[in-house]
C-alpha cells in the first residue's frame, strides 16, 4: 500500500485551470481518470488525511503511485478528454457501465449498392442506419415481416443475392412479393434505394404520411373499380398499422427523447434507458456497474451520458434527454451533447405530466434490474471467493490468487506447434489479455521444451517491461563515477541493459536484442508507456500449466532462470484431475466437489480451447496454400483470374506457356514463372471416395 504523500505534487505545481488528471499505479497502469474545472482544488482533495476520504477513494489513492494532469481550454474539452481516456485506458477505479446482454438492432445497410434490412449486434458500422435496440431479435423479425409488404427491401445475405443474380431466379420472398428482387433486375438500384430510405423514414417515426398515402391510393383504386389492387393496398395499410401498434404511444406530442433512470445502493448501480422516437418507445436497454469510485446519482448520470453518446453523431443524439439528476456541470454536458448532435439538446429532469409518469416506469425497470442482478450475482460472488480461497489453501499461498494465467501446448503430430495463455482475474476470464505463441526454438513435438520456451518468453517480456518503466534501476558499470547512490541496494535483480534478462540468467535465457523487439502477431513487445494495458506487463499470482509433473518442472525452471521466485506454479493433469506442484513427488488431490478444482478446470479448459482454435487456424491456412503462392509478383487478383480461366490448378499445370499468356493481365514472363512453379511441384495424389471407390477429380481451384 502506497503512501499518497510520497507522490503528492509540490504546492503551486498544479495549475488552477480546467483539465483532466490520471492516477497511475506502480506498474504505470492508469487506474483512475477524472476531470475538474480547477485542477489544483480537485487534485488537492485527494491528498488530505486518509481518515477523511471515502473508503473507495482511500483505496484508490493508496493503490496509486503517481498522478499527472493535462490542461485544456474549456470544461467541454475536459469532458471529451475524460471520456476518451476512460475508453482508452479502462481504469479500474472509474465507473464503467456494462450491458447485461448484447442488444439486437434493426439495421439498414445504406452503405451498399442494394441496401439490406437485417438484425445486427455489436459495434455500429459507418454507413449503416440503426433502429432500436430491441429486447429480442424475434421482435425485430416480426416488425420487418409486416413492413416488407409495403417496403419490399432486400433482406437476403450477400451469398444468396449473388446466387440469385447468377441463376436469374429470385428467392421465395421475391416470388411472394416481400422483396422487390433487385438481384434479377426487377427494380433499378435507384428504385431499391428509394424503398430502403422510405423504410428508414417510417422506422424513424414519420408514419402518418405513408398510411395516408396508402389509404388515398386505396380509395382511388376502388373508385376505378380496381378492387384487387384496392384490397392489396388496404392490407398494406393494415400491416403498417399493426407494426406501429407494437410500439405503444407514450408521449402524445411525437417527442424524440431518451429517458434515463438510475437505481443504486452502496455497492452497485443499475441504469435503464428508454429510447422514445415519434412519441413511441423504439428501444430499451440496461446497464449495471460496480460503484468503484465515490460517486452520487448525478455522477452516475454523467458517466452514463458519456458512454451512451460518446460515439454518436447527428440524430442518434435526441433533442431531449430526461434524467433523474442533473450532472454537476450541466452547462458543459449540454454543450457537449449539442456539439455531437449538431443542434440544441435539452437536458433536464421531468417535473410533471406524461414525461414524469414515463420516467417513473423507467425507474421501476431500473429497480427491478438491480434486484435481479444482485440475486444472480450473490451466489456467483460467494462461489468465486470460496474457489480462490480453496486454491490458496491447497497450494499454500499467502493470499488468494486474484490473477491466474494458464498455458497449454497444442499441435497435430508435431506440426504447427502453438501455445496459448489465458488470464482469469477474480475468477472471471479476461479475454482482452489472452495471448498466443508460435514455438520458435525447435521443430517437432516436445511439450516439455515447448512449455519451458513459452514461460521463458512471457516472463522475459515482463522483466523487460518492469525495467523499462523504471521499477528497476540499472546497475552502474563504473562504480568510480556512479556516485554515492551506486553503493546502495538496487531494487530487484541486477540487469545488464535495456531489454535484457537478469544478468544471472543471461546464459540460460539466451542473448536478448539490444533494441526494441519488432512487434509480431503473437509474442509482441509492449507498446510505449502511455497507460494502455500491455501484453506482458502484469505478473500473475499463480501460473497454471496444462499437464503433470514434467510440464510443471519446465515452467518452474524457466522462472528460476529468470530470477523470478514470487510467482506460484502448479499443473493440472487431465487423467485424474490432480494438481501438481514443483518439487513435490505426490500431487495435491482436491475433492471432486471443490469449487477451487472447478475453477482450475475452467481455466485449463479455456486455455485448451484457445490453443486448439489457434492451431486449427494455422493448419487450415497451411492446407489452403497453393503452388501459385510462390510465384513472385503474382497477386491474388491474377491468381483468381488464372484459376477461373482454367478451372483448376491441375488443368493450369497441363497448359502451355502460350495458353497461359491468353489470360488477361498475364505476360509471357509471368506465364513462364507460373509454368516453372507448377512444374517443380509434384501433383498431389488423387482423392478417392471411400464409399464408391471412384477417383475425385481436383476442382477446388486453389490447392495442388
Amino acid at each position: 500500500m502506497a503512501d499518497p504523500s510520497s507522490y503528492r505534487p509540490k504546492p503551486g505545481q498544479i495549475p488552477d485551470s480546467p483539465g483532466v488528471y490520471k492516477f497511475r499505479d506502480e506498474h504505470r497502469r492508469v487506474i483512475y481518470v477524472g476531470k475538474a474545472k480547477n485542477l489544483r482544488q480537485r487534485v488537492a482533495n485527494y491528498f488530505q488525511d486518509l481518515a477523511n476520504l471515502h473508503p473507495r477513494t482511500r483505496t484508490m489513492v493508496t493503490t496509486a503511485a503517481s498522478v499527472e494532469w493535462t490542461v485544456v481550454s474549456t470544461e467541454v474539452e475536459a469532458l471529451q478528454l475524460e471520456y476518451s481516456w476512460i475508453k482508452e485506458f479502462d481504469p479500474r477505479f472509474n465507473v464503467k457501465y456494462r450491458d447485461d446482454k448484447s442488444y439486437p438492432y434493426l439495421a439498414v445497410t445504406l452503405n451498399e449498392e442494394f441496401p439490406r434490412v437485417q438484425v445486427m449486434r455489436g459495434a455500429k458500422k459507418k454507413g449503416v442506419r440503426y433502429f432500436g435496440p430491441y429486447g429480442h431479435a424475434w421482435a425485430i423479425r416480426e416488425t420487418v415481416d409486416l413492413m416488407l409488404r409495403v417496403f419490399p427491401v432486400r433482406t437476403c445475405s450477400a451469398g444468396v443475392f449473388k446466387n440469385a443474380a447468377r441463376t436469374g431466379r429470385p428467392c421465395l420472398l421475391g416470388y411472394i412479393g416481400k422483396c422487390s428482387a433487385p438481384c434479377v433486375g426487377r427494380v433499378t438500384p435507384e428504385e431499391h434505394r428509394e424503398l430502403a430510405e422510405d423504410f428508414c423514414d417510417f422506422m424513424a417515426g414519420r408514419t402518418g404520411t405513408y398510411i395516408r398515402r396508402l389509404e388515398k391510393d386505396m380509395m382511388q383504386a376502388a373508385e376505378e373499380m380496381e378492387y384487387e389492387r384496392a384490397a392489396r393496398l388496404r392490407d398494406d395499410a393494415e400491416a403498417l398499422k399493426r407494426a406501429m401498434e407494437k410500439s405503444a404511444v407514450v408521449l402524445a406530442d411525437a417527442t424524440d427523447a431518451d429517458l434515463i433512470a438510475v437505481a443504486e445502493d452502496e455497492l452497485e448501480a443499475a441504469l435503464q434507458i428508454f429510447h422514445v422516437r415519434g412519441g413511441r418507445v423504439r428501444g430499451q436497454r440496461g446497464w449495471v456497474t460496480d460503484k468503484v469510485e465515490a460517486v452520487d446519482t448525478s455522477g452516475l448520470v454523467e458517466h452514463a451520458l458519456q458512454q451512451l453518446y460518446g460515439e454518436e453523431r447527428g440524430d442518434a443524439v435526441p433533442k431531449e434527454v430526461l434524467v433523474p439528476a442533473l450532472p454537476e456541470d450541466t452547462e458543459a454536458v449540454s454543450q457537449w451533447l449539442a456539439e455531437r448532435r449538431g443542434s440544441q439538446v435539452s437536458l433536464r429532469i421531468p417535473q410533471r405530466g406524461d414525461k414524469k409518469d414515463l420516467m417513473a416506469t423507467v425507474q421501476r425497470n431500473a429497480q427491478q434490474a438491480l434486484g435481479l442482478h444482485k440475486t444472480k450475482r450473490a451466489s456467483d460472488l460467494t462461489t468465486r471467493s470460496r474457489a480462490l480461497e480453496e486454491i490458496a489453501e491447497a497450494l499454500g499461498l499467502d493470499t488468494a490468487p486474484l490473477r491466474i494465467e494458464c498455458y497449454d501446448i497444442s499441435h497435430l503430430q508435431g506440426d504447427d506447434v502453438v501455445a496459448s495463455m489465458v488470464v482469469f482475474e477474480d475468477g472471471l476470464a479476461r479475454k482482452s489479455e489472452y495471448r498466443r505463441f508460435q514455438i520458435k526454438g525447435f521443430k517437432g513435438q516436445d511439450d516439455v521444451r515447448s512449455m519451458h520456451e513459452v514461460i521463458g518468453r512471457r516472463f522475459k517480456r515482463y522483466l523487460q517491461e518492469k525495467e523499462r518503466t523504471g521499477e528497476w534501476e540499472e546497475q552502474p558499470t563504473d562504480t568510480a563515477t556512479a556516485g554515492p547512490a551506486a553503493t546502495g541496494p538496487v531494487p530487484g535483480p541486477a540487469v545488464t541493459g535495456p531489454g535484457l534478462a537478469p544478468a544471472a540468467a543471461a546464459p540460460a535465457a539466451g542473448p536478448a536484442p539490444a533494441g526494441p523487439v519488432p512487434a509480431v502477431a503473437e509474442d509482441a513487445e509492449p507498446r510505449e508507456d502511455d497507460g494502455r494495458p500491455k501484453r506482458f506487463a502484469y505478473p500473475p499470482q499463480l501460473v497454471v500449466v496444462d499437464g503433470g509433473q514434467p510440464q510443471v518442472a519446465a515452467a518452474k525452471r524457466a522462472l528460476d532462470e529468470l530470477g523470478i521466485d514470487d510467482i506460484a506454479v502448479c499443473g493440472l493433469a487431465k487423467r485424474l484431475e490432480e494438481v501438481w506442484l514443483p518439487d513435490d513427488d505426490d500431487p495435491v488431490v482436491l475433492p471432486r466437489s471443490s469449487e477451487g478444482l472447478y475453477l482450475l478446470q475452467r481455466v485449463r479448459d479455456e486455455a485448451h480451447r484457445f490453443a486448439i482454435t489457434y492451431q486449427r487456424a494455422k493448419r487450415a491456412k497451411r492446407i489452403r496454400t497453393s503452388p501459385l503462392d510462390d510465384v513472385s509478383g503474382l497477386g491474388e487478383t491474377r491468381k483468381q483470374a488464372l484459376i477461373k480461366h482454367f478451372g483448376s490448378v491441375k488443368k493450369l499445370r497441363q497448359a502451355t506457356i502460350d495458353e497461359i499468356c491468353e489470360v488477361p493481365g498475364i505476360g509471357r514472363r509471368t506465364a513462364e514463372s507460373v509454368a516453372a512453379a507448377l512444374a517443380s511441384t509434384a501433383p498431389a495424389a488423387p482423392a478417392v471416395n471411400t464409399a464408391t471407390g471412384e477417383i475425385i477429380e481436383e476442382d477446388d481451384g486453389g490447392n495442388s
